[in-house]
């Protein structure tokens, strides 16, 4: 399985989230706390949206591990972004290569998730069938990940960001249970217009891996009034973590089974998800 952080709010350096922190994505790809491997060193990327617009991210990728990589340590001291992913991959059985490696971009999306889709190889071939023949050729690797990143696309990403999701695991779910696979789904994941960031925490067992939320800015500046990265917050800045960045108290919340979050955001913190047939 693999770790991953998605940022959005006030502009800030990427060196700030992805270093700087007690328990940083850089540590976690050596020391991960809550994931199903310690290590993840399969990999990893960071994909980012220009201050300038909201138009197609940036997006570096690599296969090495992130602990050690001096390009990825030079571009998070000098960019800064109003709305980041970057992830640190464990593989779960595909090639470690670049094309495997996260974020997947489409135009003006960016993709990463954290999951497998049980028994892939063998549900591969019917799920790759259902992705819009206009996208098929857009698919560089040969992951799950990416498949399903292709089939939200083809299920109206581009219009209804949630319905998508759900339609796309919905699928998943009836492809796999035709199959006999009893839990065919497992998944956190995040994805990005450039103007809004949704997370998503859901598994077909009820049983899905961590995934965390940063309480809003004004709680934790009660809190926490020493806490330097947030003086010059927005209060709709937010961070959604595989797991908290450290231990300070009040600041991280588990997003609760089946259900995801979207920034910036209304009343409430999140909201429910279930996967719908199609």
């Amino acid at each position: 399985m693999c770790r991953w952080l998605a940022y959005a709010g006030t502009p800030v350096l990427l060196d700030d989230v992805l270093y700087k922190p007690a328990h940083s994505l850089i540590d976690q790809s050596l020391r991960s706390k809550l994931g199903v491997e310690t290590t993840n060193g399969d990999g990893f990327g960071v994909g980012w949206y220009g201050l300038e617009g909201h138009g197609e991210p940036a997006v570096v990728r690599d296969v090495g591990p992130a602990w050690n990589n001096r390009n990825l340590r030079e571009i998070a001291a000098h960019v800064r972004s109003h709305l980041f992913f970057a992830h640190v991959r464990a593989s779960t059985g595909t090639a470690v290569q670049q094309t495997n490696c996260h974020p997947f971009r489409h135009g003006r999306w960016l993709w990463m998730h954290n999951g497998s889709i049980t028994d892939f190889h063998r549900l591969r071939r019917d799920l790759c069938m259902a992705v819009d023949p206009a996208l098929f050729s857009a698919i560089e690797g040969s992951t799950d990940s990416e498949v399903m990143f292709y089939l939200a696309v083809t299920f109206g990403l581009d219009q209804d960001v949630p319905g998508a999701v759900a339609r796309m695991a919905g699928f998943v779910e009836r492809l796999g249970k035709e199959h006999g696979v009893e839990y065919p789904l497992q998944m956190t994941v995040a994805v990005s217009d450039g103007e809004r960031l949704w997370a998503f925490r859901y598994s077909t067992q009820g049983r899905s891996r961590s995934l965390f939320y940063s309480s809003r800015p004004e709680q934790v500046r009660e809190l926490h009034p020493d806490l330097a990265f947030l003086r010059g917050a927005s209060d709709s800045t937010r961070l959604v973590v595989s797991e908290p960045l450290g231990d300070l108290s009040g600041v991280w919340n588990e997003l609760p089974e089946s259900s995801y979050t979207v920034s910036p955001s209304g009343e409430e913190d999140y909201l429910p998800f279930w996967p719908q047939p199609v």
